[in-house]
């Protein structure tokens, strides 16, 4: 059938076999002898459909091994893969106060979570019921995982939407025989109190020669962080002009942003509010000290039952299935609830600061009586808290057998995830507009300190309380499947046989979001809720053949159509190529096109308000304010559906080269290039200011509306658009060594580096190492073995980005510099002689802390989608095996 070189035998047997610590399809090590790698049958790699020996094939793939993943000393998939180089940018994890709290992604290349298609088993994940559009690694036990292959091109082709930027196929593992239990647990070491972690998990196997069965169970705890635990939050103190401040209604009697602030006189003594100079427009604002009371990373737990099993009831053909129960957790802690978008009070209230009968009464104001805006803090009701729990049930059951030489896969699968959000300490603001009006909440008292009666303190109680009132979310995300597949040879050439898969796929996916019908209907305070929900069916057909043209040149053909029932269709081609012109050494490539359909929630979603926290650059350039000390503040948003969104297209292609000149020496080097046409962007607010002050384009019916004489923000709409073009390009390099010292023992290195050369919107400049956007990821990893140890050290590096970007005719200028950060991890594995490994480790053991304070951050103090605030997180584990 295929000629058998050495380098694919010995990536065949690295990946079948677990040879190597971290095994690069395309950097395996000669791992056993040629009889050996003649018995070893096709199988099937991310990025094909075709099962083939040679595993080096024309589709860059970086494999990390189950060796790999007990040497990263990581408790997730989730913080397995965010470490990985191909995570360009960052990707969203569980922090306190956003609407996917527990929800954590991983995103290749920088395109977005909802172009990184994630596997299990070559089989979609669900998508979150949080988001809608993205998938949550926090569902995917550890403890299951035999390795996780990364395809590092785009496969539409192969495997329909989403998998624009790559794809991430999770492997669990069959054919474990025995039974093993690990617990573990982590302390960090910046934060003064959370954070910390514990973990352990139970398997049990049994195989034979015709049944495979494993099931276990994993769990895994992380403690929440708040604000006030770093160190360089101690000194500092939350900057919220949603304090106790009052303005003057706009010229065209709108009430302004909350920039426009002015403390109210005697109303700003109390624990968490503050006296300081207004940095928008000057003067004396009443702050309020939200770092005192903010959770950053939201506490996370996550219970696993898996199963997995395979029996063969004939010789050609067996039964397949899997079946996981995962409920993960979540608490954050938000501050206390605010009356955005600002609250108008009359002439005659009592907490008029111009009502000259007020006890709020400020002379100095001037003017006569009139309608103010008031921007306040409901600190007398408590923080918000939120709790999460998400349960997810997937089931898969499947037949694969041959039929006159055709092999076939036919199953069903039934997936569903859903999720409930409790939130407490949330104000009805209804009720709070009624009580400042008349004066039954006095913003110079909110907590009735003034009240020494029983009676009196018991009904103001009752009066927080009626202004008090506890949300809800109810989400789900329901996906069933059925599948089927045939793979023959075609006909026979000299150079080998021609191979062919054809199959079928039908999916149906129901999406219901569901918020209170109070925050749906924009009366809660300090909360956003818009409802949606829909469903579609998706009917997919695709076909991948493999031509060997010669010994040395194979081209590799594919397509996949697909039909929505809900806005069209979408056809994907791709060829890639492999050609060998001597042993040891490939050169590979593929062009191709891709596509990504709009989700759901963005098609069917209500208008939802919103207060992001975001620096408005605009008006600081207009105050003549400089960009450093530019304050974050929140303002009021509407996000707003399109269900007239079109699916995203794109053109890819990649070239690359893998060589193993020697025996301890192999290589990769891959260039890759993405183009997305009609490209689904969620527009938020600072995305607005900043493509604002840039001069950037800004999509129909999205934008701000800003008061024509101070040019503060009046209002603003967000949400999802077709919104022009995307284009990236890079390189990725993987290097590993393998050493043999004898006595000495064996050392294993692993150099892998992700380099952005350009990310562009719309043909505009270049994005990278603008804020949030390293141009490289690097990591190098050393894996010592000497007698009953394993020593592991491993650097990783975010690339250098820069504070303050600004583009004036067509020039881009870049200031305030961000260093790149370099951490090392070091592990240090006993194997002892009781069939037990002791484990002990650190991850950043030098305790570098990533920059503090850049723009980027959106109000908080560091960019959390690149960097953790963890400090050294230092750990132990113990694993005994039966």
């Amino acid at each position: 059938m295929f000629t058998n070189n050495k380098l694919s035998k010995a990536v065949r047997l690295a990946v079948a076999f677990g040879a190597a610590s971290v095994a690069f399809s395309s950097v395996a090590q000669e791992a056993a002898s040629e009889e050996e790698a003649k018995d070893v049958e096709r199988i099937e790699v991310t990025g094909s459909r075709i099962k083939r020996t040679d595993l080096e094939g024309s589709l860059p793939i970086t494999t990390i091994d189950r060796a790999a993943i007990d040497m990263s000393g990581q408790l997730s998939v989730t913080d397995l893969l965010r470490n990985t180089t191909f995570n360009s940018f960052g990707s969203n994890r569980t922090t306190s106060g956003n609407a996917a709290q527990g929800t954590s992604e991983i995103n290749l290349r920088g395109l977005g979570a909802n172009r990184t298609l994630i596997l299990i088993d070559g089989k979609r994940v669900p998508k979150s019921p949080l988001t809608g559009s993205s998938q949550d690694l926090n569902q995917l036990p550890l403890a299951a995982v035999e390795r996780i292959e990364v395809l590092q091109d785009g496969a539409s082709a192969v495997y329909g939407s989403d998998a624009i930027g790559g794809v991430i196929n999770i492997i669990t593992r069959k054919d474990y025989d025995g039974a093993e239990i690990k617990v573990g647990t982590s302390r960090v070491s910046i934060p003064s109190e959370g954070g910390d972690r514990e973990e352990g998990s139970f398997l049990i196997g049994s195989a034979n020669d015709k049944t495979n069965l494993m099931a276990g169970f994993s769990w895994n705890n992380r403690d929440i962080i708040f604000e006030r635990a770093f160190p360089w939050v101690a000194s500092q103190r939350g900057l919220s002009p949603y304090g106790n401040n009052w303005a003057d209604l706009t010229s065209t009697g709108r009430v302004p942003s909350a920039t426009a602030a002015k403390s109210i006189s005697a109303g700003c003594d109390f624990e968490l509010y503050y006296t300081a100079t207004n940095p928008w427009i000057g003067g004396d604002m009443c702050s309020y000290d939200f770092l005192k009371t903010n959770a950053n990373d939201s506490s996370t737990g996550n219970q696993s039952l898996f199963l997995r099993g395979t029996h063969e009831f004939t010789d050609n053909w067996k039964v397949y299935g899997n079946a996981n129960v995962a409920k993960t957790k979540s608490f954050g802690r938000y501050a206390a609830s605010l009356n955005d978008p600002g609250s108008i009070l009359t002439a005659n209230s009592p907490n008029n600061p111009t009502n000259p009968n007020s006890p709020l009464y400020d002379a100095s104001i001037g003017g006569a009586a009139r309608s103010v805006a008031v921007f306040h803090r409901f600190a007398a009701l408590g923080t918000r808290d939120t709790q999460v729990d998400n349960y997810s049930n997937d089931v898969m059951v499947g037949f694969e057998g041959n039929v006159n030489d055709i092999d076939i896969d036919v199953g069903v699968r039934k997936a569903k995830t859903k999720a409930y959000n409790i939130g407490t300490g949330y104000l009805l603001r209804s009720a709070a507009n009624i009580a400042m009006e008349s004066g039954a909440y006095m913003l110079n008292d909110p907590f009735g300190e003034r009240f020494t009666d029983p009676a009196a303190q018991a009904a103001h109680r009752a009066l927080l309380n009626s202004m008090n009132v506890t949300i809800s979310r109810i989400s789900q995300f329901d996906q069933e499947e059925a599948f089927a597949s045939a793979a023959f040879d075609v006909m026979e050439l000299e150079a080998g046989a021609v191979q062919t898969v054809v199959g079928a796929e039908y999916r149906k996916e129901q999406y219901k979001d569901k918020y209170d019908a109070l925050s749906e209907a924009g009366v809660v305070g300090g909360s956003a809720g818009s409802s949606a929900g829909g469903g579609r069916d998706v009917k997919s057909a695709y076909f991948e053949t493999l031509v060997p043209v010669a010994e040395q040149f194979e081209l590799n053909f594919a397509g996949r159509y697909e039909k929505y029932s809900d806005y069209g269709n979408d056809f994907a081609p791709k060829v890639s190529a492999r050609y060998e012109p001597l042993e040891g050494l490939v050169l590979r490539g593929s062009v191709g096109k891709g596509f990504n359909a709009p989700s759901l929630d963005i098609l069917t979603q209500q208008p939802s308000p919103g207060n992001p926290t975001v620096q408005d650059f605009v008006l600081c350039d207009r105050n003549n304010t400089p960009v450093t000390a530019c304050p974050s503040g929140q303002i009021r948003t509407t996000d707003i559906a399109n269900p007239e969104l079109k699916s995203e297209q794109s053109d890819q292609m990649s070239f690359g080269i893998a060589y193993q000149p020697t025996d301890w020496l192999n290589f990769a080097v891959d260039y890759y290039n993405i183009e997305i046409e009609d490209s689904i962007r969620y527009i938020g607010l600072q995305t607005l200011i900043n493509r604002e002050r840039a001069g950037d384009s800004i999509p129909a019916g999205l934008g701000v509306v800003r008061d024509p004489v101070t040019g503060a923000i009046m209002e603003s709409t967000t949400g999802s658009a077709n919104d022009g073009t995307e284009e990236t390009s890079g390189i990725d390099v993987n290097i590993a060594t393998n050493f043999d010292f004898g006595n000495f023992g064996k050392l294993k290195s692993t150099f892998q580096a992700s380099h952005v050369f350009d990310y562009s919107l719309d043909g505009g400049r270049n994005l990278v190492k603008d804020p949030g956007s390293p141009q490289r990821r690097i990591s190098l990893n050393h894996a010592w073995s000497i007698s009953d140890f394993d020593v592991s050290f491993t650097t990783n590096v975010i690339g250098s980005q820069f504070n303050n970007v600004t583009t004036a005719n067509n020039v881009t200028s870049r200031t305030g510099h961000i260093a790149s950060w370099t951490t090392h991890d070091l592990q240090v594995v006993y194997h002892t002689g009781w069939n037990a490994d002791i484990t002990v480790g650190a991850q950043n053991l030098f305790e570098k802390f990533p920059q503090i304070g850049v723009s980027s951050a959106a109000g908080r103090n560091l960019d959390y989608t690149l960097y953790d605030a963890y400090g050294r997180v230092s750990y132990v584990r113990y694993t005994q095996r039966f």
